[in-house]
Parts: C-alpha cells; structure tokens; sequence
C-alpha cells in the first residue's frame, strides 16, 4: 500500500516515521508545505486553495492519504473528502480518550489557535467533554519554535507547569510538530499527567483501510 501523509510543516515527519515503522512493507510519501507554513493563522478559504491542490497531487500517487495537520483536518476535513480521490485520515485533538482517562476531570489540549477555533474542535468538547474541565495553554508559537529548531525550555515549562497546577492528569498533543517535543514535556510533567498524541490511532486506521482496499498498480 501507498501511503500519503501531508503536514504543513515537518511535524508530520514522526507521523510518517511512526507510519513506516510499523507498517514496514508500506510505501510512505511524505509532503510539507513549507512555502505556506504555519497555517494555524490562515483563513478556512487560504486554506482549502492551499492544500486542495497539494493533496490532488499527492493522491495520484497513493492509496490514502493521512492529513497529518490538526488545523487542516478540524477545519477542511469534510469539503477535502468531496475533493480528493482516495482515502483521508484525518488527525484531530483526542479529546475523547482525554476524557475517558483522566481521573481528576481536568486534561490540557496544546493546539493552534485555528485548531482550538474550529467547529470540529467544539464538538468533540460538547460530545466527548461534558462535565470534564479543559485547559487550553497558549501555545501558539510553539509550532515556529519546532520547525526552526528554536526551542525555549523554559517557556514551555511554564506553561506545562500551569495546566498541572490547573488540575490537569493528560495533556493532548492537538499538533503533530508537538510530538517531536513529547519527550521534552514529559520529562517537564516528571509523571503528574500522561500525554497523548495519535500515532497509534492513525496506524489502526490505516490497518483497517489496508483491508478494504486495492493499492495502486
């Protein structure tokens, strides 16, 4: 099977490391949108006349394609299924397993501000999150930080270290960049919250998917 996975930045990378390392006989195709990047700032229409074409280009070469960008899957997830000609795995906040694990009925989502804006995002909170507490830290310029290999330490502690303060057990990863600094925050929350981030999500999905389709010849 030929795999697809599309991410604004190189966030998307350990998704598609993660992708190869467990489906080794795979064919992972992994396309950045570095000339356009960040999105989480961009309208819903910049958007979709961004990626739209991008993700037409990279399904004639595919079987499915994972849309390994929050922003872009809670906003454009719908009208980008119409458009494209093969599968598409979207990648959103797991809110709902947040939910389900904590314990203290407080979990933190570390997202873009489009992501945390979205509609779709609302309504995984108003399905998944009733009577649970949602901490939101600003982590809007983490993602810049990320691909420019700029990291402050310190900020980031501070702002892992409020939603702890707030209460919060889980921390969700709402961003693919985010996942190459999960051991960083995890080192930070020295056990007071688990973290999540769906790689193994994505790789279920994509084993249902190789099931039920014929890849490219």
């Amino acid at each position: 099977m030929r795999i697809g996975v599309f991410d604004s930045g190189v966030g998307g990378k350990s998704v598609a490391d993660a992708i190869h390392k467990a489906m080794p006989n795979a064919e992972v195709i992994f396309v950045y949108d570095h000339v356009n990047f960040p999105y989480g700032s961009k309208t819903t229409e910049e958007l979709i006349s961004i990626v739209t074409p991008i993700l037409q280009e990279l399904a004639t070469k595919t079987d499915v394609i994972v849309v390994a960008c929050n922003t872009v899957s809670t906003n454009l997830i719908e009208p980008l299924r119409e458009a494209i000609s093969v599968p598409l795995v979207a990648v959103e906040p797991m809110v709902k397993v947040a939910a389900e694990q904590t314990k203290t009925g407080v979990f933190a989502v570390c997202a873009t501000p489009r992501t945390l804006a979205s509609v779709r995002y609302q309504w995984l909170k108003d399905t998944f999150a009733i009577g649970k507490t949602v901490v939101e830290p600003d982590c809007a310029d983490w993602s810049r930080m990320i691909e420019a290999n700029s990291i402050n330490e310190q900020k980031i502690k501070q702002q892992i270290d409020e939603v702890c303060r707030a209460g919060a057990d889980v921390v969700v990863l709402g961003c693919t960049h985010y996942h190459w600094i999960e051991g960083l925050i995890t080192k930070i929350l020295d056990g007071r919250a688990v973290v999540l981030q769906p790689e193994k999500a994505i790789i279920r999905q994509l084993d249902r998917i190789a099931k039920e389709i014929e890849p490219i010849v």
